[in-house]
């Protein structure tokens, strides 16, 4: 036997093979679009990063602060403007905006822009060209949303603290920008000359101070950095270049692009499932093919190499289909994650991509087809003369162990490369195997039960349909695996977002607060209060808000702990930020005691501390990222005054709650004196009534905000639908896989089929009869499918509610209802359909058919 021999007969068998397994193929070819598709989307990204850097940032360098740039900082900016170097400024901060036609307010993000920011790359607006003019007047850009959610319209006056602005146009593209950030605070950009005006700028507002530089050279850039670092090491002010921003954008979104990618990674293992199930049953078919081909003198070898190359060249179609798709796929994905993309991305082709997809999708399809092919192996010439038992189990040798080897170490080796850490891929890989085991295990265990406990009774088209999920060539355990990876996926995106959005409603409860004020001054407390009393709305409990920085953590200054290369150091973050703490005597709902003592509790925290200093309470996140535990100390720089405290307690905080939260709270006595401002919440039951009440305080305080938290909670859905889109997308595409792998093993095993209802219907058995045997087959196929992949979802929804969003977790039965029902009846209608040609066809012709 020679290659010639070998090639055609993969080529004759292959005739008679595609519609046994061929489409099975086409399950591969869904994993390959995926591939294809994120990988050549993650090149485009990359491309569009770097051509786009410069653009992105608007400038050469970027400074930052969350206060106003102090005098040595601002000295240094002037002395650049001075030398010809271009400085603009752009401060920003939250406000409430009111739209003087309509009478009604939202909270948005205001930028006041001083300078020729930005620098490089455009602000598009609509009407076109409306940029420029913007310092001309008092003039603003809004947002599109702006309009929409405030009822306005061009022309109208928007009133922003004590000025009022006219609407010019709206913003159509930022460059840098997001546009889900929108979505929580629309943005609205005014000349930077009108901010003190304003009046918005008062104690306690939280504002962000940002300065962009152009240079002449590239050098510039370092050197300037080189000279002045210290400085803005000292005085807190961040910075970013263009090659920093281009790396930390590469970093977010190809991490966006791998977890994707991850998804289309279970769609090409599905499709892999799919080509072992059907090989398997063609081999069996094969076996006396096999034995007269032994008997005419080929060799093992020979036979072997038969069907691997015809699975091969199989694969090589499924996969060329596959690359087809993903490049069309890839062309999709940028207007899809456009909410996502801070930059334009233009699709290209990619053709590493499609050579990787390629080489992927036959790889896949070879190794999953080995491993029911080995049984080739074993076929004797004698087999063509008798028939051995069905049950013959194939033997263990250390081929058949290095094809599971490769199998498992394929996995691995697609998760590392597809995953975004070495951690994450191991851990999917581990995922895979073992929702692998679980849905398999989970299949038989069902069946076994169904079939053990069944009623005896039950009318007789009803147990012959469920025995049939145990008939010789069943599908029911690959039809389990892929179809309820597709439930599993999808089911579990459900069950986290239902779980996530309930953590985030707003309860409509008697007493519950759906409006939240802050910002307020010490002055206007009486103010406010009478506001609210007018609306008939009890007086709500204040609740003061200090600013204050870290200045020492045990006698130790942040500097030197910063500039301190050993052992383990606290967080940056927690070292350098800003915290907004308060002071009160008892804990509130959302927090829980986990270890130390409370001011009032009797006997351990009813007096001073030991050393005497104020007690604070630190949230547990917090004490871990400062490496601190219980009576350690932490000196606070409250408004240039230092206050020494120690650590008393440590608390467990639900964030997810609309509650006035803290990282850290004080006990009382201590920050009385301290300058404040205070933040409330209360319950206006009637919408109209809390939006006349939202529109007076903007009116008599500019300066304060004052939120429905219904409103927010609209606009958190959005965001997580958003999210939740581009995560369906990708798992359609195990949805489509599964799918397939359920239509090709009903197609598969359509000759076992035709056989046992032919016979039915030579016995006496009516058409009525048959179809109720198949209905009642694919009905249990498709719940024991579907619920396998139900069971798995909330298990693994629960999981990841509970530990790694931390949230109280509640089943959301309906969707993953919805998600079995749909599998029910697709299994049901297929297998149906697949089985029409019982009734179109007398049961003579169709044995004649099954005997040539």
């Amino acid at each position: 036997m020679n290659l010639s021999f070998t090639l055609a007969m993969a080529r004759r068998e292959g005739r008679a093979s595609w519609r046994r397994i061929g489409l099975y193929m086409f399950s591969i070819s869904i994993g390959v679009a995926a591939l294809v598709a994120i990988n050549g989307f993650r090149g485009d990204v990359a491309n569009a990063i770097r051509d786009q850097s410069r653009n992105l940032l608007g400038a050469d360098l970027e400074l930052r602060s969350r206060r106003p740039f102090p005098d040595s900082v601002r000295a240094v900016l002037d002395s650049m403007t001075a030398r010809g170097t271009p400085v603009a400024y752009v401060t920003s901060f939250g406000s409430m905006a009111l739209a003087r036609r309509s009478g009604l307010t939202r909270l948005v993000n205001v930028r006041g822009v001083t300078g020729g920011y930005p620098y490089y790359g455009t602000i598009d607006t609509d009407p076109p060209g409306l940029w420029t003019t913007l310092q001309d007047d008092r003039r603003a850009l809004v947002d599109p949303a702006v309009l929409v959610q405030l009822d306005a319209r061009l022309g109208d006056t928007l009133s922003i603290g004590e000025v009022r602005f006219v609407i010019i146009g709206t913003l159509a593209r930022v460059p840098g920008e997001v546009s889900l950030r929108s979505a929580l605070g629309p943005r609205v950009y005014i000349p930077g000359r009108y901010l003190d005006d304003t009046g918005l700028l008062t104690f306690g507002s939280r504002a962000f101070y940002t300065a962009y530089l152009r240079f002449a050279d590239a050098g510039g850039v370092e050197r300037f950095l080189n000279r002045h670092n210290a400085l803005f090491e000292s005085q807190r002010v961040g910075y970013d270049t263009v090659s920093e921003r281009e790396e930390e954008l590469t970093e977010s979104l190809d991490m966006l692009a791998r977890y994707l990618g991850l998804v289309g990674l279970v769609a090409l293992i599905l499709g892999g499932i799919g080509v072992a199930s059907a090989v398997n049953v063609f081999v069996k078919d094969k076996l006396a093919t096999v034995a007269v081909l032994r008997c005419v003198g080929a060799t093992q070898r020979t036979v072997f190499g038969v069907y691997v190359l015809q699975a091969a060249l199989m694969g090589l179609v499924g996969a060329a289909a596959g690359a087809l798709v993903g490049v069309a796929v890839q062309r999709t994905l940028p207007v899809l994650l456009a909410d996502f993309l801070p930059l334009e991305v233009q699709p290209s082709l990619d053709g590493g991509a499609i050579v990787a997809g390629l080489g992927i999708g036959v790889w896949v399809a070879v190794l999953f087809a080995l491993l029911p092919l080995l049984a080739v192996r074993d076929v004797t010439p004698l087999r063509a003369l008798r028939r051995e038992e069905e049950g013959d189990r194939p033997r263990r040798d250390l081929v058949r162990f290095a094809a599971y080897l490769a199998l498992g170490a394929t996995v691995l080796l697609l998760s590392l490369w597809q995953a975004p850490a070495t951690g994450a891929g191991i851990a999917f890989a581990v995922a895979i195997g073992a929702t692998t085991v679980v849905l398999g295990g989970l299949a038989w265990a069902l069946t076994r039960a169904t079939r053990r406990y069944f009623p005896r009774r039950a009318p007789y088209v009803v147990r012959q349909g469920i025995a049939n999920l145990f008939r010789p060539h069943n599908q029911t355990v690959a039809v389990t695996l892929a179809v309820g990876f597709g439930v599993f996926l999808l089911g579990t995106l459900a069950v986290v977002q239902q779980n996530l959005l309930d953590a985030i409603t707003v309860d409509t409860g008697p007493g519950r607060a759906n409006l939240v004020v802050f910002d307020i001054q010490e002055d206007q407390r009486a103010g406010v209060e009478d506001l609210v009393h007018e609306r008939g709305v009890e007086a709500p409990a204040m609740t003061p808000i200090v600013p204050a920085r870290i200045a020492r953590l045990n006698g130790r200054t942040t500097d030197e702990i910063a500039a301190d290369s050993a052992g383990v150091r606290p967080a940056r973050w927690a070292l350098r930020r800003e915290y907004r703490n308060t002071y009160r005597d008892t804990l509130v709902r959302t927090e829980r005691l986990v270890a130390g003592a409370w001011w009032d509790e009797p006997g351990r925290g009813g007096r001073r501390s030991s050393s005497g200093l104020p007690r604070v309470s630190v949230e547990e996140g917090l004490l871990q990222e400062l490496r601190l535990g219980i009576g350690d100390r932490i000196t606070w720089d409250v408004q240039g005054v230092e206050v020494e405290t120690e650590v008393a307690s440590v608390r467990e905080v639900n964030w997810a709650r609309f509650e006035p939260n803290f990282f850290v709270v004080f006990e009382p006595g201590v920050l009385e004196q301290a300058p404040k401002s205070f933040v409330t919440l209360t319950r206006v039951g009637d919408p109209t009534t809390r939006a006349e009440l939202q529109r007076d305080m903007v009116l008599r305080y500019p300066n304060i905000s004052a939120i429905d938290l219904t409103l927010l909670q609209q606009t958190l859905d959005t965001l997580l639908g958003s999210v939740a889109l581009a995560i369906r997308f990708m798992a359609l595409f195990s949805i489509a896989s599964g799918g397939i792998v359920l239509f090709g093993a009903i197609a598969t095993s359509r000759f076992q089929r035709l056989r046992e209802s032919v016979l039915l219907k030579t016995l006496g058995a009516r058409a009525r009869q048959v179809i109720k045997i198949l209905v009642t087959e694919y009905l249990a196929l498709g719940t024991l499918a579907g619920l396998t992949g139900a069971l798995l979802a909330g298990a693994a929804g629960w999981a990841l509610t509970t530990f790694f969003f931390r949230l109280d977790f509640r089943l959301a039965p309906l969707p993953l209802l919805v998600l079995t029902l749909a599998v029910v009846a697709a299994a049901t209608v297929i297998g149906v359909l697949n089985s029409r040609e019982v009734f179109r066809r007398a049961p003579l012709a169709v044995m004649r058919e099954m005997g040539e």
